[in-house]
């Protein structure tokens, strides 16, 4: 669901992600929509990462809109047996730094 390239100079680290926190794209981010998802490039990191989901990317747009990442989920229409599967996507995409809590904002 989420592909990253292997940029050495962007390694992961350790994120505790809420689902239940305010979770927004990454400030210095572009989200490109493509047919089969979305590609986001961090231009701090020059990290390069492929939504292949089209699921995905609509619930990376509702981020910004939502109170929580699980608000989110919902107003993407997400059904709740799929929760799981989606918070870990986005759980990925804050370690790598493409998304960042509200009150972490940089």
């Amino acid at each position: 669901m989420v592909s990253t390239d292997l940029h050495p100079a962007a390694a992961a680290s350790e994120v505790d992600f809420d689902p239940e926190d305010r979770w927004l794209v990454h400030p210095r981010v572009a989200v490109r929509p493509e047919p089969f998802g979305a590609l986001l490039y961090h231009f701090e990191t020059r990290r390069l990462t492929f939504l292949k989901d089209r699921n995905l990317l609509a619930l990376v747009e509702q981020l910004a809109d939502a109170p929580s990442a699980s608000a989110a989920r919902e107003t993407a229409g997400i059904p709740t047996d799929q929760h799981e599967r989606y918070m870990r996507a986005l759980a990925r995409l804050a370690q790598i730094k493409m998304l960042v809590r509200e009150d972490a904002k940089e």
